[in-house]
């Protein structure tokens, strides 16, 4: 699904997500056991077991965390009555195949057929509302333009108007026709021409772009997605559905408009849920683990040299915003300026306790904190000083599509030899180059597999330094 998504996920969210998703079994063995309770009888484990593993199997709420806020409620409500019919058949089909649940009589269980459903669309209800009410309070509107001016743009301008809980604010339009010769309304604004929008959303901070252009111009479009490679807002193409005779034609679509996604993060919906889960189950492992070691480096760092034991460093975040990143400091200085000197093999600068730190990189090993914060993850792009940022930035096309993610303690670059300095443009390159694949590429398996890898290789790179 092609769908602009809250992607600063929580620890709450993924918490209201779980809720949502234990929710039916539990309203299933509640009304069970009060049905069972009505009649006079013996509540049955066995049947309650089996209830609750299909209730998870075939009663799932909405896969996107964004459709909470635009999901309509009779839909809700008939769909959780339609999966718990499923559940239902499913279990008459295992009470004839099996004799492990005929503990009940026939009217408890219509009863409890009848009065699940019920309990369950009041229950998807107040959850949805829940859910709703979180999202609108968590997060700050996010800002849209349009890259075109057509039927297909202003038609999905319109609907996102009319829809305030996609918290998506329409700042205007761009196209190098003038206001009289589109045509446009005098709610809409013209903002400039085509040319104009790369500049227009890197100082303005825009969020989403949307891409109205004909099929037809399709060169312009690549042209326009080349002028973006320096901003981290999501881009979305919007295809001319009405130059079209589309039958059954399948896309992803916000509020009925057929949207198609040419830069977003992966982490959406449940995909981001999953990353964030996995993330503060590893690292408050890790930090439990790891806490003895953590205090004798700090004790090491204190008395080997002066100044502080943790150095903090400007860095880019998700979307580009600005992050401290914690480290043990390894140098006698703590640069953070506009310009910055990386580490090299030689470096006088890196202290005794450093150089072994660094070789090992547990100097990294404060970031975990980072990472409970919901700044980092433990797998991603590694960030960079905010001075070489803006070097690279200009330099490497696509750079700053990296920043659509989380930075990660280590990545795919880290694993494949991109570690240590950059001394060439080419160095560089390739680090941003399995940066991307690994935005192209995620799974939750690939995660594991890179954590793996780093452990592995961790005390055998020798580009560590």
């Amino acid at each position: 699904m092609a769908q602009p998504v809250l992607v600063k996920q929580s620890f709450l969210i993924a918490v209201l997500t779980g809720a949502q998703a234990l929710m039916p079994a539990l309203v299933a063995v509640l009304t069970l056991r009060a049905t069972v309770v009505l009649y006079g009888g013996v509540f049955d484990p066995a049947t309650a077991v089996v209830a609750i593993v299909l209730c998870l199997l075939l009663i799932r709420p909405p896969r996107e965390v964004s459709t909470q806020l635009t999901s309509e409620r009779t839909a809700a409500v008939v769909g959780v009555i339609f999966q718990w019919s499923l559940v239902m058949v499913a279990l008459v089909a295992v009470r004839y195949l099996t004799s492990s649940l005929d503990a009940y009589p026939r009217k408890v269980l219509v009863t409890w057929a009848l009065l699940t459903p019920v309990a369950l669309a009041l229950g998807s209800l107040a959850m949805q509302e829940v859910m709703r009410r979180f999202l609108m309070s968590a997060f700050d509107n996010r800002s849209a333009v349009f890259a075109g001016y057509n039927a297909s743009s202003l038609d999905l301008a319109k609907r996102l108007k009319r829809n305030p809980g996609m918290r998506i604010e329409v700042a205007g339009f761009f196209d190098d026709r003038s206001v009289d010769r589109l045509g446009m309304e005098p709610d809409n604004r013209l903002i400039g021409n085509l040319s104009d929008v790369a500049k227009f959303v890197n100082e303005r901070g825009t969020d989403i772009i949307f891409i109205a252009l004909p099929i037809r111009h399709i060169q312009r479009v690549m042209n326009l997605l080349d002028d973006l490679r320096d901003t981290t807002a999501s881009i979305y193409y919007v295809p001319d559905i009405f130059v079209f005779d589309l039958i059954q034609a399948r896309s992803g679509e916000i509020h009925g408009i057929p949207v198609v996604a040419m830069c977003e993060t992966p982490f959406y919906g449940y995909r981001g849920v999953t990353k964030r889960l996995m993330d503060i189950a590893f690292s408050g492992g890790i930090l439990l683990l790891t806490l003895p070691l953590l205090l004798v480096i700090a004790i090491l760092v204190k008395v080997s040299s002066p100044g502080p034991v943790i150095f903090k460093q400007r860095r880019y975040g998700l979307d580009g915003q600005e992050i401290a990143v914690y480290k043990f400091r390894s140098m006698r200085v703590t640069e953070d300026g506009a310009t910055i000197q990386q580490a090299r093999k030689t470096d006088t600068r890196i202290t005794r306790i450093g150089g072994i730190l660094r070789r090992s990189s547990l100097d990294e090993l404060p970031q975990i904190i980072n990472v409970l914060q919901g700044r980092m993850s433990l797998v991603g792009p590694r960030p960079h000083a905010v001075a070489h940022n803006e070097e690279y930035r200009k330099l490497i096309k696509g750079y700053m599509i990296r920043h659509k993610v989380l930075p990660g303690i280590t990545g795919l670059a880290q694993v494949n030899g991109c570690r240590g300095e950059t001394a060439l443009l080419k160095d560089m390159e390739a680090r941003v180059h399995y940066d991307l694949d690994y935005l192209r590429h995620w799974t939750p398996m690939l995660d594991i597999k890179i954590l793996f890898l780093t452990a592995f290789k961790v005390f055998r790179d020798d580009k560590a330094y």
